[in-house]
């Protein structure tokens, strides 16, 4: 019996073509044996070509070698274009021309140009048209209002004429999702595996619209031991690919959805999430725990969030910080003054308000309870760092130690450079290391029990990335980009929850001289509005002198100690030293964690 091949896009037939011309969709596989009908001059389309980025095709070259290509994406009335050139190795990578940034459940438009070689080597350049339909949003849904059709539920506010081309990849969590991890780790005692979100990733234009998003069930599965956890870490590295990262896997694919690497975390790790540095050096910096570590009492224990692991491209371990050897685990001034409703990735609104006493600690510590806990020690969430940052100048590393409350620079010998951070709590051999604040005059600012007298100054308090800006920095002279939470400000919970805030910030330090001055805030203002009491990113964008923030979990409300509502997260870029943002998004009802601009061009050069 014979079947007819589905064809998955429709198509109208179309004789030999113009120059320029233009033609309706078509879709389905390529083969010699049977034939489709074209859409142009080359071959047909195929639409979601690597399974995971439904957003996306590839129009077929049809046997012939094609150059000169770019492609255009036609936008709706009054939308965002998305318009770039093909380089011939991603031509010849994907078998065809890339094309990037459909809207969804949406006829586009889609117009391309090529020079077409023939087999006798004659040239013909060619301009046509497609129309190629992409089919709505898919993925897993909770009923919340952000997830019913594409994904984030936006609102422009506001979008500066420079920053009209930008499109943003939005890094969030799907909370309470209908599937749910069913797997923890037990021998040895404790880790972080049960922390397992669906994941929620999208790149967005500055109307607000999805025009790209990851498809993640058939590289997915929260039931999975190896397969699940909370893909997090993104970044785009300088050959347009994306990285990232999600419980015991660390990947890199293209924006096309082909997989570059998929691979698990070397055997002596696990448990990564929050940060995936491409590293100057060639290297990834991924922030990792440890599956086996012997205590000074003599237990083993799997560590949380205390290992920043260094691997070659082909997945050699190449180096690793150990940061209970590194600092002091032990160190519980922070700790004992954060909101336990609210330890970023626990959140608990049954503890609302609470806090934790030294009698609480020191017999946590005599017990054998380990795992993804505030506590203190190898084995607990003593140090939750969630970024970590190459610094080429003299080989160290950038962490944020979210309960130290501490931006650190720790270098290849795995000794302290400096610490940002309150001095207060620290002993002997770290408390030297301590930045001490001045003015832009160089006046040295007083500041005892975790708060800085007559001074706009302030510390971060269980802030979250810290990032080198490269463009701005030297050997001596580091400028840092942070968002400080502000969970647990001046070493104390306020009197009411509603005073607390959250900033993004900008500090410079002097590196010979020991000093650091803060530049540039933004959000005390705001105030509790747009407090983050978790997640949320800050960082430098060379290509437009500006500076990405995300508030990513503001309005998360605790009441009751019950949870209500959700967070409505803050896109928004500022032009250099403005304190008003030339762009600002709101994405409704949705749990953020990162964003970030997405650089279309780099990503097929």
């Amino acid at each position: 019996m014979h079947f007819k091949p589905i064809i998955i896009a429709c198509f109208v037939a179309t004789a030999v073509l113009s120059t320029s011309s233009a033609v309706y969709a078509a879709g389905g596989s390529s083969g010699p044996a049977v034939k489709y009908a074209k859409q142009g001059q080359i071959g047909e389309v195929i639409t979601n070509p690597y399974k995971i980025a439904p957003l996306t095709a590839i129009i077929r070259t049809g046997g012939y070698k094609l150059d000169n290509v770019s492609v255009r994406i036609v936008p709706k009335k009054d939308g965002q274009e998305i318009a770039y050139k093909v380089g011939k190795g991603e031509v010849l990578t994907h078998g065809g021309i890339p094309v990037f940034g459909l809207y969804p459940d949406y006829v586009n438009t889609v117009e391309v140009k090529y020079t077409r070689i023939d087999p006798k080597g004659a040239k013909k350049d060619i301009s046509e048209s497609y129309q190629i339909y992409a089919p709505p949003v898919y993925t897993e849904v909770n009923g919340g209002a952000s997830t019913k059709s594409t994904m984030f539920d936006t609102n422009v506010v506001k979008i500066d004429p420079k920053f009209k081309d930008r499109l943003y990849l939005v890094n969030n969590l799907l909370v309470s999702p209908p599937k749910g991890s069913r797997v923890v780790w037990n021998n040895p005692s404790g880790g972080a595996l049960e922390w397992c979100f669906y994941p929620q990733n999208a790149i967005i234009d500055t109307n607000g619209e999805v025009r790209w998003y990851l498809n993640a069930d058939p590289i997915y599965d929260m039931e999975s031991v190896y397969n699940g956890g909370v893909m997090m870490g993104f970044q785009q590295g300088e050959d347009g690919t994306l990285t990232w990262g999600y419980g015991q896997r660390y990947v890199k694919y293209d924006i096309m959805g082909r997989e570059v690497f998929n691979r698990r975390l070397p055997a002596g790790y696990a448990d990564f999430s929050h940060s995936f540095d491409q590293a100057q050096n060639g290297n990834y910096l991924l922030r990792v725990a440890s599956n086996d570590v012997k205590r000074p009492d003599n237990k083993n224990v799997r560590t949380v969030r205390d290992v920043i692991l260094e691997v070659s491209p082909d997945g050699k371990v190449v180096d690793e910080w150990r940061l209970w050897e590194i600092l002091d685990p032990y160190r519980d001034i922070v700790i004992k003054s954060l909101d336990q409703g609210a330890v970023c990735l626990n959140l608990d609104a049954n503890s609302a308000g609470k806090t934790l006493s030294s009698d609480d600690l020191a017999e946590m510590d005599k017990s054998d309870h380990f795992g993804d806990i505030t506590g203190v020690g190898v084995g607990r969430n003593w140090a939750h760092v969630n970024s970590v940052d190459y610094d080429p100048t003299d080989d160290s590393i950038i962490i944020s130690s979210r309960h130290q409350s501490a931006i650190i620079k720790i270098g290849r010998d795995k000794k302290v450079k400096w610490i940002l951070g309150a001095p207060d709590g620290w002993k002997k051999g770290w408390a030297e290391k301590v930045l001490k604040p001045v003015d832009e005059k160089g006046k040295e600012i007083v500041c005892e029990n975790g708060k800085c007298e007559e001074s706009d100054f302030d510390w971060t308090w269980t802030q979250h990335t810290a990032f080198r800006i490269d463009s701005k920095s030297d050997k001596d002279i580091v400028y840092v980009t942070a968002f400080d939470n502000g969970d647990g400000r001046g070493l104390e919970q306020p009197a009411m929850p509603s005073m607390k805030y959250s900033r993004a910030v900008i500090y410079k330090i002097d590196q010979k001289k020991g000093t650091v001055q803060q530049v540039w805030e933004y959000g005390k203002e705001k105030g509790h509005d747009w407090y983050s009491p978790v997640t949320s990113l800050t960082a430098y964008q060379p290509d437009k002198d500006s500076v990405m923030v995300y508030s990513a979990t503001p309005q998360m409300q605790l009441v009751a100690g019950k949870a209500v509502g959700a967070p409505s997260p803050y896109l928004q870029e500022f032009k250099w030293g403005e304190k008003e943002p030339s762009v600002e998004i709101r994405i409704n009802n949705s749990m953020g964690y990162q964003a970030m601009p997405f650089r279309v061009q780099e990503a097929f050069k």
